[in-house]
């Protein structure tokens, strides 16, 4: 046999699904799709049976627990993928409750075989497949004849030319020991976390013959339209510390403020990250908002996503009037639970879709607080993931975090992030003459030489202005207080 046979692949109809797989499933495969109660099992493997199933590619769909399928319909259709017209024509579904409860798993197998000679199914789901082990009786609860009748099964499937899921509240340290796992062509697991009042869904592919997979745990979620899954970005390139510079980029692009331009030593280099940060209220939002404005005036497409305030709280409504002049597209999250991916997976999509030149992430501190438990414990890595993603697709990248001010201590990141960013841009109080006053400085410009004095930030009206060195003082850098202006 000379020639590669070539396995068809399947669309699922599972947002991302087919992404996490490694373009789709494996026609004629034996799959399990497993998982704790509650994860979400019958509704995804319905959706994926919904999406797949024709008059001419039909499904069976086999439910083994003691409620009709009317009840388990009755919820399915609340979802976008469910299809009346596909019920009773090209998929079927067909109860076992009875058979499963006398516990002889060759009556079992014989229905299922009888129900797929009747009706050619190009499809078959058993859901829940762990209802036959825990209904079994006698000598049927042994391993041997558990074995058989899932080697039988495979068997069947796959001579009558069907794509075969078994749905099941399996637990993940049951792989070693069940029989149905070493048979298994594929293996889906689905679960769900909760911490302190969040919750967490994620869905893994284990094992997946003859495909290359994406690894790792990918968020999903339950909604309207069904599961809806959110891969797992990986960077194409891996991307060095501070210890291999990268060279600045001959394009430059002005923040908007034409003195921060001449500190960065000509503008923000393009397709570049800057971190902004800063004490509440020192004007980190500010900065972005002239950074955006910028790039309107430019006609540039601009990206922002707002994890704490409204655009109408920013400038006197300013990013409101440029978000509604539609040049700006805007996320607004600041619900809490969010995953890092889901959220990453919308600003790409937002990017491509207005193909925007400049992103502004306002801000990280709330961002990391809006994380279900979770993910705020990777999430420098996740950080790190989101920045290099967000640059490889070309855009210029500002970040705004917030960093307490304790006036005698000079910090330049949050989580050690300061590594992840090409510039780093600080605001930071000092006291001085009864009165609290901004100071802004650059603090890191990768390949690029640029100012490292601290000069005074100003916010007014509608205005952003930076004038020169303040007097040296003993809350900054250890000087004396006087009034002489450097």
């Amino acid at each position: 046999m000379s020639d590669k046979l070539k396995v068809k692949l399947l669309k699922t109809g599972v947002p991302g699904l087919d992404e996490i797989l490694g373009a789709g499933l494996p026609e004629l495969s034996f799959n399990i799709i497993g998982g704790s109660p509650g994860s979400g099992k019958t509704t995804f493997a319905q959706q994926i049976m919904f999406s797949l199933a024709t008059p001419t590619s039909k499904a069976l769909f086999f439910t083994a627990m003691g409620e009709p399928p009317v009840k388990m319909l009755r919820y399915q259709q609340q979802f976008d993928f469910f299809d009346f017209d596909k019920v009773d024509g090209s998929i079927e579904f067909i109860n076992l409750a009875a058979e499963v409860e006398q516990g002889n798993f060759d009556l079992v197998l014989a229905q299922i075989l009888d129900a797929v000679r009747i009706h050619a199914p190009a499809y078959v789901f058993i859901d829940s497949f762990r209802s036959f082990i825990q209904g079994a009786k006698g000598e049927h609860r042994e391993i041997q004849a558990l074995q058989s009748f899932v080697q039988q099964l495979v068997t069947q499937m796959t001579g009558w030319h069907a794509t075969t899921f078994l749905v099941g509240e399996y637990l993940a340290n049951e792989a070693d020991q069940n029989p149905i796992f070493t048979v298994a062509d594929g293996i889906i697991w689905l679960n769900q976390v909760v911490q302190r009042n969040a919750m967490v869904r994620k869905v893994q592919v284990i094992k997946m013959r003859g495909q290359r997979q994406r690894p790792g745990m990918h968020t999903f979620r339950i909604s309207n339209v069904g599961v809806e899954i959110f891969p797992r970005m990986i960077a194409a390139q891996e991307t060095t510390g501070d210890d291999a510079p990268a060279a600045a980029s001959a394009s430059r692009l002005s923040m908007g403020v034409p003195e921060l331009d001449g500190m960065l030593g000509g503008g923000l280099p393009s397709g570049y990250s800057m971190l902004l940060v800063g004490p509440s209220g020192s004007g980190k939002s500010t900065l972005a908002t002239e950074f955006v404005a910028e790039g309107v005036r430019q006609d540039e497409r601009c990206v922002i996503a707002l994890f704490e305030k409204s655009p109408s709280q920013m400038m006197n409504g300013k990013l409101d009037r440029l978000v509604r002049s539609g040049k700006v597209a805007m996320l607004n999250v600041r619900t809490l639970d969010l995953s890092v991916d889901e959220t990453l997976h919308e600003l790409v999509l937002l990017i491509d879709q207005t193909r925007a030149t400049r992103v502004v992430l306002d801000s990280l501190s709330a961002f990391e607080l809006a994380l279900a438990p979770e993910f705020r414990e990777d999430f420098r890595e996740s950080l790190f993931r989101m920045t290099t993603v967000l640059t490889e697709k070309g855009v210029t990248l500002l970040m705004t975090a917030e960093l307490e001010d304790r006036f005698t201590e000079l910090r330049f990141s949050p989580n050690g992030s300061a590594f992840l960013v090409d510039a780093i841009v600080m605001l930071r109080y000092i006291e001085t003459e009864a009165e609290i006053r901004t100071l802004i400085s650059v603090i890191k410009v990768r390949g690029s030489a640029h100012s490292r004095e601290f000069r005074v930030f100003e916010i007014g009206d509608d205005t952003v202005k930076i004038g020169g060195r303040p007097a040296p003082y003993a809350g900054i850098l250890g000087g004396s207080p006087d009034t002489t202006t450097g």
